[in-house]
């Protein structure tokens, strides 16, 4: 869905909530084929049984990109991807679980290396079934301003 926006039209504090999503040996096989990532802890169920986790546990470049994938139900036109900061993985995720990812706006400031545009943070947290958050990362995102800044 595009969603227009300028960066005076974002509020911080606001926030959304996406759908939820449950995860399978099918992405995790898959995820390992793609980054060529085969360590036992994600793909060895008797290596990871005697582990701490007691089982396989997701791949953290696949809990980011199932986990922000999720958000990109809103497509705004005038904002693109700056980068990401603050990236962390609290918890695992398991064969099984499902995640959904909260995005809430944090501060926003007007970009001092790019006239007519500004940098808005989204604190994005993905959280499975038990509540636990599972990915936590800070989305800064380049908007155009509706009118330059002076």
């Amino acid at each position: 869905m595009e969603n227009e926006r300028y960066f005076e039209d974002y509020e911080p504090g606001a926030m959304r909530k996406t759908l939820g999503r449950t995860i399978t040996e099918t992405d995790f096989v898959v995820h390992a084929g793609h980054t060529g990532d085969f360590f036992p802890h994600h793909m060895d169920a008797e290596f990871c049984a005697k582990s701490d986790f007691g089982q396989r546990i997701a791949h953290g470049t696949m809990t980011f990109a199932i986990g922000v994938g999720l958000t990109a139900t809103e497509i705004n036109p005038r904002a693109f991807t700056y980068g990401y900061e603050r990236l962390r993985f609290p918890k695992p995720v398991h064969i099984g679980d499902t995640i959904h990812t909260t995005v809430t706006i944090g501060e926003k400031t007007p970009d001092p290396k790019r006239k007519g545009f500004g940098k808005v943070v989204e604190i994005t947290e993905t959280r499975k079934q038990d509540g636990s958050t599972v990915l936590y990362c800070e989305h800064i995102l380049l908007v155009e301003m509706r009118e330059p800044a002076k």
